[in-house]
């Protein structure tokens, strides 16, 4: 199964698919909105950190034209940055399901949770 394209990017995405974009060779921006503090306990390598309070100043320096995966701890922030950006023309936005916790979880069990 190909993965989607941007345009069409669904609203959220389990971990797996993550992994699943990342290794298509498809280029993917993991968009990270949690506070720094949390960054610093755990993150996933290559992924860009942007406080969720940062967005909007920041918001002309994401891309528009690849998948742009969202998350935060749980899911619920991230969930938010999702809707504002799709709000705001990034239909390539899609919210990682469970946050970095799930992806701790079910992806790399090495990762410090919190």
């Amino acid at each position: 199964m190909m993965p989607p394209t941007p345009t069409t990017m669904p609203s959220q995405i389990e971990p797996e698919a993550v992994i699943a974009l990342q290794e298509s060779g498809e280029k993917v921006t993991v968009l990270d909105v949690r506070e720094l503090w949390e960054v610093a306990i755990c993150a996933i390598k290559e992924s860009l950190s942007l406080p969720l309070g940062a967005l909007p100043q920041n918001l002309d320096s994401l891309p528009k034209d690849e998948p742009l995966v969202v998350l935060c701890h749980h899911g619920m922030r991230s969930m938010q940055a999702v809707a504002w950006l799709r709000a705001n023309g990034y239909n390539n936005a899609t919210n990682m399901r469970g946050g970095i916790d799930a992806w701790a979880r079910r992806i790399d069990s090495a990762m410090p949770t919190y």
